[in-house]
């Protein structure tokens, strides 16, 4: 059987999520893994849905399956570490691929295979889910409304009925936000502050008053500022909230030593602590009637004809009926989803290697958005 789309790491979290949402649009999906027990429902449910083993360690065997597969674009969901592992037996394969989005030095990597993909006409978009991925596209679509942008804020909130801990996103990423140093863009210099140094309480639209603090090593620190250099852009700022609940059982986590990454012997064995609780974390599910609720948000400052000008660029995520295993995760997954669709429809043909703030249209972007319920804000306004 040949494939319109290959999902890698698609039995973890948000690799169900776009799968399941391109095999409800109708297309065959090859969903690739490490665990085919996290996907047997779909197997079943869906006739266009099949499982390869991929360890993506492994690029000649990932390159093979790809090969195999027939597919025209690849979607990696895989920890951020794979993304380049991904890219490499794509190329390989001739494939078009995405992925979620990692760090900075991995997006650098990334971008720096322009040529290659142009040779073989070949399209790249890093960052294609939420924060990165929806945070880009609102930038692209308040680009062309400055002469000149000075500062871009942005981030994410969120908020649940039930005040009780679920599995955010990526244990992963969430703990590498609460340990790392936050690396922001300050007079056009990489600076630094120390982790949970910036706590303060902010209101979001859809979620209230909540503690928030500067987070880095998301990829939008150096792609923003590639995109918005010739306007004059001097800051940039990530943010992350967490509502207290979740907030505090992270930190606890932390402070007892979960989040650490130096194996620990026992009975003859070396166990990862991170390692270790991400494969617990995942048996946790939601409560019964658990709602999440998402505010992704960007603030441009700058100029527009010898005045000051801002735009608060919002997406509102709700919980989505058939959707409630996911939560707010679908604001992650469905953007992924839709990019990997317009790179298959031929809406995004250019080759190359792209920040997804350089190349996806917002106009069908949004459009594709308010079908899954996100609406789009500008300045309190709807504009999807």
């Amino acid at each position: 059987m040949k494939f319109d789309f290959i999902v890698m790491g698609g039995t973890g979290m948000q690799g169900r999520i776009v799968a399941k949402d391109l095999l409800t649009n109708g297309y065959s999906v090859l969903i690739c893994g490490r665990d085919k027990s996290r996907i047997k429902d779909y197997l079943k449910k869906y006739r266009k849905a099949s499982f390869a083993y991929v360890d993506l360690s492994n690029v000649f065997s990932a390159t093979r399956v790809i090969k195999k597969s027939g597919a025209k674009v690849v979607i990696t969901c895989a920890e951020e570490y794979w993304d380049l592992n991904a890219l490499k037996a794509c190329i390989e394969a001739e494939a078009h691929s995405i992925d979620l989005g990692s760090t900075v030095p991995m997006a650098k990597q990334q971008l720096a295979m322009n040529s290659e993909l142009k040779k073989k006409n070949l399209i790249h978009i890093t960052g294609c889910g939420s924060i990165p991925g929806i945070g880009n596209v609102m930038l692209r679509y308040a680009y062309d409304k400055f002469d000149k942008i000075y500062t871009i804020k942005f981030g994410f909130a969120w908020t649940s009925n039930i005040k009780k801990f679920v599995v955010p996103f990526s244990i992963q990423s969430i703990i590498e936000e609460f340990t790392m140093p936050a690396l922001y863009f300050h007079n056009k210099k990489i600076e630094e502050s120390p982790a949970l140094s910036s706590i303060k309480t902010i209101y979001h639209r859809a979620i209230g008053k909540q503690k928030e603090f500067k987070i880095g090593h998301h990829p939008e620190t150096y792609t923003f500022y590639n995109f918005c250099k010739s306007k004059g852009v001097k800051d940039i700022e990530l943010y992350a909230s967490f509502p207290d609940h979740s907030l505090n059982a992270i930190t606890q986590m932390m402070e007892l030593g979960f989040g650490s990454k130096k194996p620990v012997h026992y009975k003859g064995a070396e166990v990862v602590p991170v390692l270790f609780l991400t494969e617990v974390l995942k048996r946790l599910g939601y409560p019964k009637g658990y709602i999440e609720t998402e505010n992704l948000w960007d603030l441009i400052i700058g100029e527009k004809n010898g005045r000051k000008k801002e735009i608060l660029m919002e997406c509102i995520v709700p919980r989505l009926k058939g959707w409630e295993d996911a939560g707010c995760n679908i604001d992650t997954g469905m953007p992924a989803s839709i990019i990997a669709q317009m790179i298959f429809k031929g809406i995004i043909s250019k080759p190359g290697a792209f920040a997804a703030e350089d190349i996806v249209p917002p106009g069908p972007f949004f459009k594709d958005l308010r079908k899954r319920k996100m609406l789009v804000y500008e300045n309190g306004k709807i504009i999807n």
